[in-house]
C-alpha cells in the first residue's frame, strides 16, 4: 500500500510539472522551499549541514508540550498540578496508561519529538547523499578537510536523531543515507533503531578521525551554539553521545544489565573532558527546562520521593514510613551536607541561603527553597518547598544564557556504572567521589561488594543517599551513590534524563509507561492501528521496583 501511495504521489508530481512547463505564465515562487535549489551547490549544502545540530536541539528542547516534559513528571524529576502538557495526567499515582487515541489530552506532545527527530534524520540523510554527490563530482565545500568534516557532522546528526527517537518511542523508521530520499521505510523496533543510530555515530567517528579531516576543524562556532570543537573534541563529543544512547535504550533492569558495558566504558573514558555548554537563545530554544517551569502556581516543584534522599535529619524517613496517600512533602525540610541544596536548619535560613531574586542562584545551588507565598496545594507525595532553579540565569535573561547539555559528571558516571557492573568497584568509587566531594558530600570508601552499604563512618541515618524500600530507609550501596550523583548532575540538562535512567534501574513508580507508542497521526498515515502504553495491565508498564514506589 505504501508503494502504491508513493507511485501515485510521484504521478501527481509529474503531472504538475508537465502542466507548469506548458504554462507560459508560470513563474517559480522563490518564497517557497525548493529542495533541489537548496542542495544545488556545495556552499548551500554546507550551510544546511551547519544548521542541523540546532534543528536536532530544537526537536526536543524548544517545545514545552513534549514527551521530554512528560518524562520529567513520570520520573518524579518534577511535579505539577496543572493540566498543561499532560503534566498532571502523567504525575498522578497510581499511573494511568499513555493514551494514544485521537484527540487525547497529550496528543500534540506525544507526537512532537517523534515527528521532529524523524524529520531531522531525513534531512541529515539527504545532506549526506548530497555530500557524496559533491565529492563524486570532484567538487568541494571548500577543502578536502571540510568535505570530511561536513560528512562526519551530517552522519552524527542522523545518528543522534535515530538514537534519541529510539530512547523515547517503541519504534520508528530507520532513515539513513542508504535510503532513497523518496522511500518511506517501514517501522522498526527501538533496539534496531538505536543500533542504526549507533552505527551512524561510528561512521561519523571514522570520517572525523580520518587524516583528511584534520584540516576541516575546528567545527565552525555557530554550528553547536557558540562552541567551536577541535577534531579531538568533536570525536569526544560523539563518543559521549554513544555512551549515553547505548545505556539509555534499556527499558527495564534486565535490558540495562545486558547493555554492552565494555563499549560504554570505552566511549565514556574517551568522551568529553569538560562540561559541554550550549548557549541558549538566538534560535536555540529552551522552552520548558529553562523558562516554562519557572512559572509559579502549580507548574513545577520537586517531589521529595527522590530529592528527599539527601535528608540526614530523619524527616525523609518519617515521610517514607507513611502510606503514600498520607505523605506530605510540603512540610519536609531537607537538611543535608549536599550543597546543591540550600543549607540551614529552618526554612527561613534556607531561603536566605539561596534567594532567587537575582539573576542566578548563589553558592552553586541547583535547587531553591521557594518563597513561602509561592507555595501551592498538591498531592503530598509530589509537593515540597523546593524547586529546580539551576538555569535561573537563562530565565532572568529572557531565554538566553549558558546551559549544560552534557556534563562531565554524567559522562564519568556512565563509565562508573559500567565499572560497577563489571565488578571494578575501585574505579567506580574514584569517579563517584569526584562528583560527591565537589558538592559537600564525603568520599566513600571502596565497598567490599556492590551490595554493601556505603555507611562507612556515617551513621545509618546520616549518609546520602537515604534509600527507601517500601516504608523504611537505609544507607545506600555504591550503585545508589552513583544514582544520586547522576540525578543531581543530570536534572534538566538533557533529553529525559531521570526517566531513561530510572526505567533501566527499575526505579519508576509501578505501572509507569516505559516508552511512548508511535503517535496515532503516524499510524494513521501508514494505515496501521494505533495503541496505548503502560498503566495497570498495559504493555511496557514498570513493575514495582527498587524503592517500592
Amino acid at each position: 500500500m505504501r508503494k502504491l501511495i508513493s507511485r501515485l504521489a510521484s504521478a501527481v508530481v509529474c503531472v504538475a510539472l508537465v502542466s507548469a512547463c506548458n504554462n507560459p505564465l508560470d513563474v517559480k515562487n522563490m518564497n517557497n522551499p525548493d529542495v533541489a535549489r537548496a542542495y544545488s551547490t556545495p556552499a548551500n549544502v554546507e550551510a544546511l549541514v551547519g544548521q542541523q545540530f540546532q534543528s536536532f536541539w530544537n526537536a526536543w528542547e524548544n517545545g514545552a508540550d513534549a514527551v521530554n516534559t512528560q518524562s520529567h513528571v513520570l520520573a518524579l524529576e518534577g511535579f505539577s498540578t496543572v493540566a498543561n502538557y499532560g503534566m498532571n495526567l502523567r504525575a498522578a499515582i497510581p499511573r494511568s496508561q499513555i493514551s494514544n487515541d485521537r484527540g487525547n489530552q497529550s496528543d500534540t506532545g506525544n507526537n512532537r519529538e517523534f515527528s521532529a527527530f524523524q524529520r531531522v534524520s531525513r534531512t541529515a540523510a539527504n545532506l549526506t547523499q548530497a555530500l557524496d554527490r559533491i565529492m563524486a563530482a570532484n567538487q568541494t565545500t571548500g577543502t578536502l578537510g571540510s568535505d570530511y568534516r561536513d560528512r562526519a557532522f551530517a552522519l552524527m546528526i542522523n545518528g543522534l536523531s535515530l538514537g534519541y527517537v529510539a530512547l523515547a518511542y517503541d519504534s520508528a523508521a530507520i532513515v539513513t543515507h542508504k535510503v532513497a530520499s523518496s522511500d518511506i521505510p517501514g517501522l522498526s523496533g527501538y533496539k534496531d533503531v538505536g543500533a542504526a543510530g549507533l552505527a551512524l555515530l561510528d561512521s561519523a567517528l571514522a570520517w572525523a578521525s580520518n587524516a583528511n579531516a584534520a584540516a576541516g576543524f575546528p567545527v565552525p562556532t555557530g554550528w553547536i551554539a557558540g562552541t567551536s570543537l577541535t577534531q579531538a573534541d568533536f570525536i569526544k563529543f560523539i563518543r559521549s553521545h554513544k555512551a549515553r544512547i547505548r545505556a539509555g535504550l534499556a527499558r527495564d533492569p534486565a535490558e540495562r544489565a545486558a547493555v554492552d558495558w565494555t563499549s560504554v566504558i570505552a566511549d565514556a573514558t574517551n568522551g568529553i573532558s569538560a562540561n559541554h555548554i550550549v548557549q541558549v537563545g538566538s534560535g536555540w530554544g529552551c522552552s520548558w527546562d529553562c523558562t516554562g517551569m519557572y512559572t509559579t502556581g502549580g507548574w513545577h516543584e520537586m517531589s521529595l520521593m527522590y530529592l528527599g534522599m539527601a535528608d540526614t535529619s530523619g524527616a525523609y524517613a518519617a515521610f517514607i514510613a507513611a502510606p503514600i496517600a498520607s505523605r506530605d512533602g510540603s512540610q519536609l525540610l531537607i537538611r543535608t551536607p549536599d550543597n546543591r541544596l540550600p543549607q540551614g536548619a529552618t526554612r527561613a535560613a534556607q531561603q536566605a541561603y539561596g534567594p532567587i531574586s537575582g539573576t542566578s542562584l548563589p553558592n552553586n545551588l541547583y535547587f531553591a527553597n521557594r518563597p513561602s507565598g509561592d507555595d501551592f496545594p498538591g498531592d503530598g507525595y509530589g509537593s515540597s518547598m523546593y524547586d529546580h532553579r539551576r538555569w535561573l540565569n537563562i530565565r532572568q535573561g529572557s531565554g538566553s544564557g549558558p546551559m549544560v547539555y552534557m556534563s562531565k559528571a554524567e559522562n564519568d558516571l556512565l563509565a562508573a556504572e559500567g565499572y560497577i557492573r563489571k565488578g571494578d568497584l575501585a574505579s567506580a568509587t574514584a569517579l563517584i567521589n569526584v562528583s560527591r566531594t565537589a558538592h559537600g558530600l564525603p568520599a566513600i570508601t571502596v565497598p567490599a561488594s556492590a551490595s554493601a552499604s556505603i555507611t562507612g563512618a556515617f551513621s545509618a541515618q546520616g549518609c546520602v543517599p537515604q534509600v527507601p524500600n517500601g516504608t523504611a530507609v537505609a544507607c545506600g550501596t555504591i550503585m545508589e551513590a552513583l544514582k544520586w550523583e547522576k540525578r543531581m548532575e543530570g536534572a534538566y540538562t538533557n533529553f529525559m534524563p531521570w526517566f531513561l535512567d530510572s526505567r533501566g534501574w527499575g526505579d519508576l513508580p509501578q505501572y509507569t509507561a516505559e516508552q511512548w507508542p508511535i503517535p496515532n497521526k503516524e499510524m494513521d498515515s501508514r494505515l496501521e492501528a494505533f495503541y496505548n502504553m503502560g498503566g495497570s495491565g498495559g504493555p511496557f508498564a514498570a513493575a514495582k521496583g527498587t524503592y517500592g514506589f
